[in-house]
């Protein structure tokens, strides 16, 4: 199966994870970090995860609570319950990720790594999360503090050129990245990778 890959935008968005275990505390780190307004259904729920910013109710799921949430992940440890809970969700036209479970999941998690704004998320489509962080790591590896760097003089220059009333998609930023400013920035030069960057925009 193809997925197609977005970032969603969870920010104050109603989540619901069903599951009180450490697989579901994970979850719940994970959109918590992004900013969702996370709940957590399950009659067991495990001291860790309490603890976390998450509203906590001591139940089983019931038929029909996926239909108030924007995003479900069923993680208990009953593959069944998961199923359940998958097919609720997806019945409210619910996005649902079902834990070991990609036949009745409408979304699969990456393996995500990040540095400050920068988020390097690795996926197999479900067929190995353990293949996928391996690679992430790998690459998250490669993403030193310079990549900040070369990442915030890109933006003030686009902010630059939008507050000078022109549009940024005709800049030819592929040719920006391989002038060299990245191994400026690397050597401590950052005044002389934002002279590269400046050259190369008036000459695009």
């Amino acid at each position: 199966m193809t997925q197609y890959p977005v970032n969603l935008a969870v920010q104050g968005r109603p989540c619901l994870i069903v599951g009180g275990g450490p697989v579901a505390r994970r979850k719940a780190e994970g959109l918590l970090a992004c900013g969702a307004a996370v709940t957590v259904v399950a009659p067991d729920v495990d001291a860790e995860l309490a603890a976390l910013p998450v509203t906590v109710e001591r139940r089983p799921y019931r038929a029909g609570d996926a239909s108030r949430y924007r995003l479900v992940i069923a993680a208990t440890d009953d593959g069944t319950a998961n199923a359940a809970v998958a097919a609720d969700a997806e019945a409210a036209g619910v996005w649902v990720n079902a834990a070991d479970d990609i036949e009745r999941s409408s979304f699969t998690l990456p393996s995500v790594g990040r540095r400050g704004p920068i988020v390097v998320a690795v996926s197999t489509g479900g067929q190995s999360p353990a293949f996928a962080a391996w690679l992430r790591r790998r690459i998250e590896a490669e993403l030193g503090g310079e990549y900040e760097v070369l990442l915030r003089l890109l933006s003030e220059a686009r902010d630059t050129i939008r507050a000078a009333g022109r549009s940024t998609e005709g800049v030819d930023w592929l040719s920006v990245l391989d002038s060299n400013m990245l191994e400026l920035i690397r050597a401590g030069d950052i005044g002389k990778a934002r002279e590269r960057l400046e050259a190369c925009l008036s000459s695009s």
